[in-house]
């Protein structure tokens, strides 16, 4: 019996080393290396939601959804009523729907949007599901259910939520309606809130699109270079010149 237990032991404390020994790599973003020990681990305990949830999110960010979507699928099953899960398999399968074909991808499209619903009914705070809904309506043709009323409802609420959100997310929607000055004020009122990078940014491309308003890009990019000191502006601001023949301005 003892030795039973002293195997037992053992065994834990193997499972425990390699454990952290791959929760370690995942960390240092090396992936791929950590992805065959959490593989092991699973085989041992197939319910375990957190080597799921990393399995998954490997596969996600290797950007093959296909194979993310059996993990986050399995997480939804064993815990039904929690909001990441539910937003991981939808968005994931949202995903999926855009590198197949548009027949196969019907077939989906009622799960992507049950499981973002989901998601966001069970926590009126899930930031990523509200984006994730906003995208999926405004990219949607309206024949399958894509709406920009819907878009606008779920930016709107992402405004209670965080309001810097809520305006870069009707920015989008207004961009992507091709309503310019409207995305325009949005993006400049995240700016206004926020002053973060990714609001100074998304003003920048918005005027990039528009070439007779290069100049408002590069005008936007240096004043955010002012207030971040970010090194991946000068690169921006170096190609923009560049990209309109200014390098000596």
């Amino acid at each position: 019996m003892l030795f039973i237990i002293i195997l037992l032991c053992s065994a834990m404390g193997l499972s425990q080393d390699a454990f952290a020994e791959a929760e370690s790599l995942f960390n240092l973003k090396k992936y791929e290396e950590a992805k065959p020990i959490f593989k092991s681990l699973l085989l041992e305990n197939t319910t375990d939601q957190t080597l799921l949830r990393r399995l998954g999110d490997i596969e996600s960010y290797g950007e093959r959804y296909k194979t993310a979507i059996p993990y986050y699928k399995k997480l939804v099953e064993l815990d039904n009523l929690n909001a990441d899960y539910h937003f991981l398999y939808g968005g994931t399968l949202g995903l999926h729907a855009k590198e197949i074909s548009k027949m196969s991808a019907l077939g989906i499209i009622d799960d992507v949007k049950y499981h973002l619903k989901k998601a966001a009914a069970l926590d009126p705070n899930h930031i990523e599901t509200r984006w994730a809904l906003v995208q999926l309506y405004c990219e949607l043709p309206g024949i399958i259910g894509g709406s920009i009323k819907m878009s606008h409802k779920y930016a709107n609420e992402l405004k209670e939520i965080s309001p810097v959100d809520g305006y870069l997310a009707q920015g989008y929607i207004e961009e992507y309606d091709k309503e310019y000055r409207a995305a325009e004020k949005c993006y400049k009122k995240a700016i206004e809130i926020g002053g973060s990078l990714t609001t100074y940014k998304k003003l920048a491309s918005l005027y990039e699109k528009r070439t007779e308003e290069y100049l408002k890009a590069l005008i936007t990019l240096q004043d955010a270079y002012v207030v971040h000191k970010d090194s991946s502006l000068l690169e921006e601001i170096s190609r923009l010149k560049k990209d309109h023949d200014l390098a000596g301005d």
